[in-house]
């Protein structure tokens, strides 16, 4: 694929450069900090590439500056002439490189200092820029080097917070969504086709059943509802899940915070309300990355402080994407279990963790006041030594759909799921017209904004704004 060009209407169609791409930019593309890394390497792209670093650099003997070729040099300071650092310098000719450009890196020394010397120096020759965030990906895209759909795999892969998301993230990386996607509206412009000649032609063609027509149509569209469903399990292993531990005080919140992150984090004591803060603590459970977020045991108290920490701990009832509410199997479940119960929102799975279960003669069920009413925990467990915390791993990844990740192949991103959700759509709206008995010419119009859509989502019909957007969310350096 290549988009790169003018603008027409608004959007990017092939023809000349957009003139962002003359200029020759610059960043650093490796993390850096004092004292942590070997290398640092600092990346120039565009046409200039090559005699801007040729212009700062000394390299000694007769080595050639050939493409895809490693030279040995020195940074050099260009009042002083003295050497700012021992470096290495990678060649690459458009258009054999990530941006499709010429393209430098010089591999200097990492840490802070050096790598800022050498930036310095690359930024103060002429025509030369600081890259923006992702700008180096979306030279990449423009030029045809990547799809756009490979692209933000690189940024996701990136920024993945486990094995299974960075996994998904190579799905993306190795064209998977852009294949999927790309097939999908292949054959939605195939029976675009169909519909447009009998527009035009009716009368010397063949009949078209409409059957037909709809039966192709929904078939791309139950595809692409799937594709919906398996990007909000895919949004869990990129983004992570926020879990609440909510309870009375001293029933073993602390305690099982403690057992799930594997070393203490909070202190675990028999004096009630120990916890007074919100305390977190990141994992990762069967591949999904989890924050879980101890709060304060909530009740009545006088003490202000105290009081403080139960009011965030309503907060992150709120902001939580699952709620464990933690109660004592001994102490039975009480009419402050109740009360938190009803605090939790009705849109938020929600728990019920039956603690100290290593303890004997714990009932399995309780009788809830006058009521009669019998509450089951759905997981039993010993925050003490452990049991039942596999079965508390498996409850939490179920009550978000997560569970069965192993069948999750691919997974769009929320942009790309916001336009196939317009695809569906629009798919669906062609059926309200077949089911009016509209002529050809209304299912067209419906049509094309599902392929679009879909276009969109691929990188073959972007406006210059929706790049921008898309790429502004990428690292500086990538």
């Amino acid at each position: 694929m290549q988009v790169i060009v003018e603008k027409s209407e608004g959007f990017l169609s092939m023809s000349s450069p957009p003139f962002f791409l003359e200029e020759t930019i610059a960043a650093v593309i490796t993390a850096v900090a004092p004292a942590k890394g070997g290398v640092a390497i600092v990346r120039v792209s565009g046409a200039k590439a090559e005699s801007v670093v040729k212009s700062i650099v000394f390299v000694p003997g007769t080595q050639r500056w050939e493409s895809h070729r490693i030279l040995y040099g020195f940074v050099i300071d260009e009042k002083s002439r003295e050497r700012i650092d021992e470096v290495l310098i990678l060649l690459m000719k458009s258009p054999r490189s990530f941006t499709g450009e010429d393209v430098v890196e010089i591999h200097c020394h990492g840490g802070l200092i050096s790598v800022e010397q050498v930036m310095e120096r690359v930024l103060a020759q002429p025509g030369v820029r600081r890259a923006l965030p992702g700008e180096f990906s979306q030279r990449a895209v423009l030029n045809g080097r990547l799809d756009l759909t490979s692209a933000e795999a690189i940024n996701e892969l990136i920024g993945a917070r486990s094995r299974r998301a960075a996994q998904l993230a190579m799905k993306g990386l190795d064209g998977g969504i852009q294949r999927r996607i790309t097939s999908l509206r292949t054959k939605l412009i195939d029976q675009l086709s169909e519909l447009d000649a009998r527009v035009d032609f009716e009368d010397e063609l063949p009949l078209l059943e409409a059957d037909v027509v709809l039966k192709e149509l929904n078939e791309v569209r139950l595809e692409l509802e799937k594709l919906i469903e398996d990007s909000k399990r895919g949004l869990i292993f990129r983004k992570g899940l926020r879990v609440a531990l909510v309870g009375s005080p001293n029933v073993g919140k602390s305690s099982l915070l403690n057992r799930l992150s594997g070393h203490q984090r909070a202190i675990v004591s028999d004096l009630p309300g120990t916890t007074r803060d919100v305390l977190e603590s990141s994992l990762v459970l069967n591949g999904v990355p989890i924050t879980i977020v101890d709060t304060a045991g909530i009740h009545q108290t006088k003490d202000s402080l105290e009081q403080l920490g139960i009011d965030r701990s309503y907060e992150v009832l709120l902001g939580a994407d699952v709620v464990l509410l933690v109660f004592d199997l001994q102490r039975g479940w009480t009419s402050t279990d109740s009360k938190l119960l009803e605090k939790i929102p009705i849109d938020i799975p929600r728990l019920l963790i039956g603690n100290k279960a290593d303890l004997p003669h714990v009932p399995e069920s309780f009788v809830i006041g006058l009521s009669g009413r019998e509450i089951t925990p759905d997981v039993m467990l010993s925050a003490l030594t452990g049991e039942g915390e596999e079965n508390l791993i498996k409850a939490i990844l179920s009550a978000c759909g997560a569970a069965d990740n192993d069948a999750l192949l691919i997974a769009l991103n929320e942009r790309q799921k916001d336009l196939a959700i317009v695809a569906v759509e629009a798919l669906q709206r062609v059926q309200e017209v077949a089911d009016q008995m509209l002529p050809w010419d209304f299912w067209t119009i419906d049509l094309r904004h599902a392929i679009h859509s879909l276009s969109e989502l691929v990188g073959e019909d972007l406006t210059e704004a929706v790049l921008d957007r898309i790429f502004s969310r990428f690292c500086i350096g990538k």
